[in-house]
C-alpha cells in the first residue's frame, strides 16, 4: 500500500552557513528502514517525495520571546531530519519507549554532555523533572527542609518572591532582602545581608526574567551547613558556574536550553533522601534519584532536544565560549540604549544588567505599541515586555545569532530618528 506523504515547503532565513548546508544537504525522500545514522533516507512507503527546504529563504523570525525561545537552527534541523526515523531504529523519539535501549542512550548522553558543561562533580545528582521551575518552589523546602526550619530567600525579582511565598506552605521562610521597593532593579551587597542562624539553606534566583537582574557573583551561607539554591532558569548554560558552590541548581529548560516542559535539577546527592512524610512522591528527588529520572513517563522528546542543545554547546567550545557571544551581544544592545541620549532607558543597575533578558523602555511610553509593532513588520517579534512592568524586552539568550542583536540596534536607531523630534 502506498501512502502519499507532502509537506508544504518551509524556508528558512537568517541561516548560518553550517545551518545552510544542512539544509541543501538534506534529501528529499525519506526512507522507512536504514542501517546508518548519517546514511540518506529516502521513502519507500510513500507515492510521493517529502518536499523539504533547498536553499536559505524568508520565513524565520528573530524571536526574543523570554521562553518558550528561540532554539539553535542548527538544532532544529538536526532534529527535523531525525524526527520521522531516529538513527535507524524505525521510530520517532516520540513514539520510543523511555525504558528502552534507544532512548537511554539518548538521556544517557544528555547528561553526560551536561556534566561535562557546567563539570559537574560525580557527588552530584542530575534530575530530568517535570511542571517546571515554579514545581520546584515547593519541591526544594520538601526536600531539604522540615516544616518547623527556617530557610532565607533574597528576592530580586517577580521569581524569587514566587518562590519564597510557595515556600511559605511548607517551611518557614525569611525574607532577608527584597528588591521591590525599588521596582527590582538591584542586587544587594552580600555583606549587607542579614543571614539567620540555623537557616537550612538561602535561595536566590540567578537571573530575573521579568526585571532583568542578573547575580554576578554568588553569594556564601553563613551557617555551616547551610547550602546556597538557585532558581537558574533563564541563564542556565549561559556561562561556567562552581557548582561545588551550590547545594541545588533548577532551570526549566524553555529558555535557554530546550523546548518547555523540561526541568532540570542539578543536587548534591547528600541532600537526598530527607524529604517531608508530606512529600508527593512526584516531588521527592530521592525516587527520581533511584530510578535515574524514570520514574515514570518523562518529556522524553524534550530532553531529545535538551541533548542536542548541550552537544551543540560542546561543540561551540564549552560555556566560556558561549559567555564570550553573550557578553559581546549584550554589550552591542546595552551600548545602543545607553547611547540613545535617553531615548531608550534600561532601569536595572548597569553592574548586575542580565545578559539574557534587556528590559527597556521609551521616553515616550506612548510609542512603545508602535516599537513593537514595527519590529514586528520586520520579522523581529517578542518584544513587549512582561505585562507586570510594561515597556519591551529582547530576551537574547545563547540560541540568538548576533544578527539578530545588530538587526534590533540598527531598528532602534532608525525608529529613533523617526520619532525623537525634542
Amino acid at each position: 500500500m502506498s501512502v502519499s506523504m507532502s509537506a508544504a515547503t518551509t524556508p528558512l532565513t537568517h541561516l548560518k552557513p553550517a545551518a545552510a548546508s544542512q539544509i541543501a544537504a538534506f534529501p528529499t525522500t525519506l526512507s522507512c528502514q536504514t542501517t546508518s545514522p548519517t546514511r540518506s533516507l529516502s521513502i519507500t512507503c510513500s507515492s510521493t517525495t517529502l518536499q523539504t527546504p533547498t536553499s536559505a529563504a524568508t520565513d524565520r523570525v528573530f524571536n526574543f520571546a523570554a521562553g518558550p525561545a528561540t532554539l539553535p537552527e542548527n538544532v532544529l534541523l538536526k532534529a527535523q531530519s531525525e524526527l520521522y526515523n531516529w538513527r535507524g531504529s524505525g521510530m520517532s523519539v516520540m513514539e520510543m519507549s523511555h525504558r528502552g535501549k534507544e532512548f537511554l542512550s539518548i538521556i544517557q548522553k544528555a547528561e553526560s554532555d551536561l556534566r561535562t558543561l557546567l563539570n559537574i562533580p560525580s557527588d552530584y545528582t542530575v534530575l530530568f523533572l517535570q511542571g517546571g521551575a515554579t514545581t520546584q518552589f515547593a519541591a526544594i523546602p520538601l526536600n531539604l527542609c522540615n516544616t518547623d526550619d527556617v530557610v532565607d530567600y533574597v528576592v530580586t525579582g517577580s521569581w524569587g518572591d514566587k518562590a519564597f511565598k510557595e515556600a511559605a506552605k511548607y517551611c518557614n521562610p525569611k525574607s532577608i532582602w527584597s528588591g521591590k521597593s525599588e521596582k527590582y532593579t538591584k542586587i544587594p551587597n552580600f555583606d549587607s545581608l542579614e543571614q539567620t542562624p540555623g537557616a537550612k539553606y538561602l535561595h536566590i534566583c540567578a537571573n530575573e526574567t521579568i526585571h532583568g537582574v542578573e547575580f554576578k557573583t554568588y553569594p556564601t551561607p553563613a551557617g555551616e551547613n547551610e547550602v546556597l539554591v538557585a532558581d537558574m532558569s533563564s541563564n542556565f548554560c549561559s556561562k561556567p558556574v562552581d557548582v561545588t558552590k551550590f547545594g541545588m541548581i533548577y532551570a526549566g529548560a524553555q529558555k535557554n536550553v530546550g523546548p518547555s516542559g523540561v526541568t532540570i535539577a542539578i543536587v548534591r546527592s547528600d541532600l537526598i533522601g530527607k524529604s517531608q512524610a508530606i512529600t508527593p512522591v512526584m516531588l521527592d528527588y530521592k525516587i527520581h534519584a533511584e530510578n535515574n529520572s524514570l520514574y515514570n513517563t518523562p518529556p522524553c522528546y524534550g530532553i531529545y532536544m535538551c541533548g542536542l542543545v548541550f552537544e551543540d554547546l560542546v561543540e561551540q567550545g564549552g560555556l566560556a565560549e558561549v559567555e564570550k557571544k553573550n557578553v559581546k551581544k549584550g554589550s552591542i544592545l546595552y551600548d545602543a540604549i545607553d547611547g540613545s541620549k535617553g531615548f531608550f532607558r534600561c532601569p536595572v543597575e548597569k553592574s548586575v544588567r542580565s545578559l539574557m533578558n534587556v528590559p527597556f523602555t521609551l521616553a515616550k511610553p506612548e510609542l512603545e505599541a508602535e516599537f513593537v509593532k514595527e519590529a514586528a513588520k520586520e520579522k523581529m517579534v517578542q518584544l513587549k515586555g512582561h505585562r507586570s512592568v510594561g515597556g519591551m524586552r529582547a530576551s537574547i539568550y545563547n540560541a540568538m545569532p548576533l544578527a539578530g542583536v545588530e538587526k534590533l540596534v540598527a531598528f532602534m536607531k532608525d525608529f529613533q530618528a523617526r520619532h525623537d523630534h525634542a
